[in-house]
């Protein structure tokens, strides 16, 4: 390896268009597949296409549509369902994919190392619009915690607080580069010392609805719905959504830690266009060469190293040709016997917007992981300029990516933002590490999930992780379930003795099968069942040389939570069904029995009460926080004159109880106390 610094990508994860997860992603890359998905007139009228609009000779039904963006599972994250509903689908996406990274990584979501920093970026959306201009909402929520339920500007902080990371926070906004700006930035407070484990990269949903666009001439996009860079047949973009999250560490510290390693970033740099341009969004060329030149240096290599660049390719007229002159003049002739090959995602799965560098940088990872450069979609002819460049070849099939003698496999990843922010990153595959064979022994699975379904669902996706060609080694899968991963509700084991044994019974615990041992290690299948029944359990003392190693991770498989539509009338999320006000006989005095299900329905619509059983948990119990408190005084205040003190918030005692005290209370809150929270809330904005 280089002896410039270098950092470790241990852990990613990622939804695309076409793509639950990275193994579907790197099949369709593979096989060339294109993902835009084209919808017919049912789909987008069902999505509140305004006719007109589909009427137009000039629409283009397609887009990289990303399925069940809106799905979220909030229980494992400690929303309550009006929170839920409510929280922008990027942030409950980046919530899932940033937890999914972590546990790739071999990390426990739920303790994760100190100083972990984060650092991601997304994009507008309709929810987050649709929500700024809703009175409704802002009158039951407060216009404080809408906006911080909403708001992009809250991404980091989010990820932050409910995984409890307590690094450096960043969101991160540089239009298309985004999230490999964020990743740039990740490498340089890794390499300062700011933090010694980094969640990076970006989430864009514009809308969790089909739609397309009114082709433009002359505009960015493309007139048939595809995308073809660095073609012939260019003719502008299409846009897409996705998401996706790196785990960064330094590389002698991921190293010395056994950390397992997708790839390296062995340099990176941010660059910007200033005024030696045309106009605002037109890019340059200057400014993107130096970025790939910097980059390089900061790796202590030569940009004719490069065997690949994954270049940011939108198949526009002006963007293709000014990125493929700044290549060349940055990387010039490359070295070795075969041109450097090139292509773009973009052709696969849209432009992504804010998610667009991860989205690049995540398909090279693959590639290098693979040993093999996959093939750029929609090809035909090459762009005439780059006829003209012999250094460079577009890749159109799926090519062995061979390493060259006595060097590594190297590649550049480029992104380019509107307003002018160039960013570049420079890869190489993973070290070869030696290292002792654990023993064999028998071994204790454990695996957990919130539901039988989920749990037999990620019995069945380790067995075929297990089953696959150059499987993990069973003492690594062993302490990597016990120690990187959360205990949820519903939980199992196996004990096996080889990866084909641990097969078969995670096999048939997917099937609902019984799993029958001959009486061996009968002191693991003892604690095992006590870890079944909840008990917290001391596990056994990994074998000598097990380390992480990346497995299947959580099944998420939340509910559909809906978006918030931006038209003419907003059309809200799902509301949580109402709570029936717990029965009052014959109340001595009518009126209070009027005020007790008035608070109720207040609290029902704060904390997205679902059923009566909620009322008797706690206030934090069901997702209340300190800035939800202050609203709830304030309506409680408004609407029904009850002066509540914050103190009733904040005691250990049920809501039934709480709702109790409210309606018969008759004193004033603690105005000094109220007051300081507020000042809290504000400050924060």
């Amino acid at each position: 390896m280089t002896e410039a610094p270098a950092v470790a990508i241990v852990g990613m994860s990622g939804r695309f268009p076409g793509a639950r997860d990275l193994g579907e992603y790197w099949e369709n890359l593979r096989s060339g597949a294109c993902s835009i998905a084209t919808f017919d007139l049912e789909e987008l009228r069902a999505a509140g296409v305004d006719p007109g609009e589909l009427a137009h000779p000039a629409y283009v039904p397609a887009k990289g549509h990303l399925a069940d963006a809106d799905r979220f599972e909030a229980e494992i994250f400690g929303f309550n369902r009006t929170e839920a509903a409510i929280l922008d689908p990027q942030h409950r996406l980046l919530l899932e994919t940033t937890w999914s990274a972590l546990e790739d990584a071999g990390y426990d979501p739920r303790h994760v190392p100190h100083r972990t920093g984060v650092y991601v970026g997304g994009s507008p959306t309709d929810h987050m619009l649709a929500a700024a201009v809703d009175r409704r909402l802002a009158a039951e929520l407060g216009p404080l915690q809408l906006r911080i339920l909403t708001d992009r500007e809250f991404l980091a902080p989010w990820v932050s607080y409910r995984l409890g990371l307590d690094g450096p926070s960043l969101s991160v906004q540089t239009a298309c580069s985004t999230s490999l700006t964020a990743v740039h930035l990740a490498v340089q407070g890794l390499l300062l010392g700011e933090c010694d484990t980094a969640v990076a990269g970006g989430v864009s949903v514009d809308s969790v609805h089909p739609r397309g666009y009114l082709y433009r001439d002359g505009g960015i996009f493309s007139p048939d719905g595809r995308c073809r860079p660095f073609d012939e047949k260019a003719a502008g973009t299409v846009s897409g959504n996705g998401v996706g999250v790196l785990v960064l560490r330094r590389l002698a510290d991921a190293l010395a830690d056994a950390d397992p390693i997708h790839a390296v970033i062995l340099g990176s740099a941010v660059t910007n266009d200033g005024a030696t341009k045309v106009g605002f969004t037109a890019p340059g060329v200057d400014s993107q060469s130096r970025a790939i030149v910097e980059a390089w240096s900061a790796a202590g290599l030569d940009p004719t190293a490069a065997q690949y660049l994954e270049m940011h390719g939108t198949a526009t007229e002006l963007g293709d040709r000014v990125e493929l002159a700044a290549t060349a003049a940055a990387v010039g002739v490359t070295g070795g016997d075969r041109p450097c090959g090139i292509g773009s995602v973009k052709s696969n799965i849209g432009h992504l917007d804010a998610a667009a560098g991860v989205a690049s940088l995540i398909k090279v990872v693959l590639m290098l992981g693979h040993r093999s450069m996959a093939p750029t979609a929609n090809a035909s002819g090459p762009h005439p300029d780059l006829a003209r460049m012999p250094g460079f070849e577009r890749v159109t099939r799926l090519t062995p990516w061979d390493r060259p003698d006595g060097g590594q496999r190297l590649a550049g990843v480029t992104g380019l933002g509107i307003g002018g922010t160039n960013v570049h990153v420079v890869l190489a595959e993973a070290p070869e590490v030696d290292r002792p064979v654990p023993p064999d022994r028998p071994e204790l699975l454990p695996i957990s999930a919130r539901t039988d379904a989920q749990l037999r669902r990620a019995a069945a996706e380790l067995a075929a992780a297990l089953r696959a060609p150059a499987p993990p080694i069973l003492a690594d899968v062993a302490y990597t379930l016990r120690s990187g991963r959360s205990a949820h509700a519903a939980r199992a084991y196996v004990v096996a003795g080889s990866t084909a044994e641990a097969a078969d019974a995670l096999d048939a615990l997917a099937e609902g099968r019984q799993v029958t041992y001959a009486g061996q290690a009968e002191d693991l299948r003892t604690l095992g069942e006590s870890w079944v029944r909840g008990a917290d359990v001391r596990w056994p003392v990994p074998a000598d040389g097990a380390r992480r190693t990346h497995l299947p991770t959580y099944p998420f498989a939340g509910e559909s939570l809906g978006a918030l539509r931006l038209t003419t009338a907003t059309t809200p999320a799902p509301a949580p069904q109402p709570v029936a006000a717990p029965p009052v006989a014959e109340p001595a005095d009518p009126a209070g029995a009027v005020t007790e299900a008035a608070v109720i329905e207040l609290l029902v619509t704060a904390l997205g009460l679902t059923g009566p059983d909620d009322l008797d948990k706690s206030y934090f119990t069901v997702g209340g926080d300190s800035l939800t408190a202050v609203h709830l005084i304030g309506r409680l205040d408004d609407d029904l004159g009850i002066r509540a003190p914050i103190e009733l918030f904040l005691e250990p005692v049920s809501l039934r109880d709480l709702v109790a005290r409210l309606t018969a209370m008759g004193g004033g809150a603690d105005d000094a106390l109220l007051a300081a929270l507020l000042d809290e809330a504000e400050s924060s904005q």
